[in-house]
């Protein structure tokens, strides 16, 4: 096989990687607060995309065409709407069940997931969706009688991700609210009883989460073109699959379960067969799992008595 196409698919696994890593932080640091999985954040992303889109409709309306303006205005909106989306999510499917078994916060999860998607479909309709492209561009390697190249919205994908990750990784272990955090995981009560406010410090993962959904959606929704009120299901689930691979809990294992997921699929479509990259992503899941349960970077759980 031409080298060039290998090269090709490796770019274009790194950028879905990335995505994949951006989503998945959302689910490790709300299960790394709170030992819970929110299985509608992969909508809270999905949300994300109608607000690229509707954003961008106004800018034009206001003959607005700088794509740096564009850009930066795109995300400081969908992030702030997000963010109240995912603090929402939080005081109505999991506070008043965080006393309750296991199994309820879940379950009222996935229904706050299909009221999301019932709200879009009903609101923005169910056809597909699309905005234009913004941003045109990209590097070029020629190889031989090949090519590699990498548009500058992957580009702006990946260091994104690169950024996101930097970022939370410093606030979780050299800020104040990240020392907070570490408490409320390590024993919830405790960090109550001396002083901390747990209820806002979970509150704000969520928000924090939903922002890293919102960075996601926003250029994807660049970088892709099209979407619909499902597209949250898929990729939520690729992402959540993505932090149980890299060990759910772990800041560094959300992104590099992404960039494997992302590169296998990639690779594997390529080279193989598209039809079936999803089968061999979820089968390298399981093999992964069976070897290391705890994810590759994640820690096994240590039973409290």
């Amino acid at each position: 096989m031409d080298p060039s196409i290998i090269l090709q698919q490796l770019v274009n696994g790194l950028t879905l990687g990335s995505v994949y890593g951006l989503i998945a932080i959302g689910y490790t640091m709300v299960y790394g607060i709170i030992g819970m999985i929110n299985f509608a954040h992969g909508d809270v992303y999905m949300v994300s995309a109608y607000l690229t889109a509707i954003i961008i409709a106004i800018l034009a309306f206001f003959g607005i065409e700088s794509f740096p303006i564009i850009l930066l205005a795109t995300l400081a909106f969908t992030i702030v709407i997000n963010g109240v989306y995912g603090w929402t999510i939080e005081r109505v499917a999991y506070r008043p069940l965080r006393s309750s078994t296991r199994l309820a916060p879940l379950i009222s999860a996935i229904g706050m997931s299909l009221v999301l998607q019932n709200y879009v479909q009903i609101s923005q309709g169910a056809r597909n969706q699309g905005v234009p492209v913004l941003l045109e561009g990209s590097i070029r390697i020629n190889m031989g009688d090949g090519f590699v190249q990498m548009s500058y919205i992957q580009m702006l994908i990946v260091i994104a991700a690169l950024l996101g990750m930097g970022l939370l990784t410093w606030l979780i272990h050299r800020t104040s609210l990240g020392r907070k955090c570490r408490a409320t995981q390590q024993d919830r009560k405790m960090a109550s009883i001396l002083g901390i406010d747990t209820d806002k410090v979970i509150s704000t993962v969520f928000v924090i989460g939903a922002s890293m959904a919102a960075l996601a959606g926003v250029l994807v929704t660049m970088n892709y073109g099209t979407f619909d009120f499902y597209v949250g299901f898929i990729t939520g689930i690729k992402a959540f699959t993505a932090a149980v691979l890299g060990g759910i809990g772990s800041l560094p294992g959300a992104m590099l379960g992404g960039i494997i997921l992302g590169l296998s699929e990639s690779l594997f479509s390529g080279m193989i067969n598209t039809d079936y990259k999803d089968v061999f992503a979820f089968s390298l899941l399981v093999l992964i799992m069976i070897f290391k349960p705890s994810g590759l970077l994640g820690k096994p759980e240590v039973e409290k008595v």
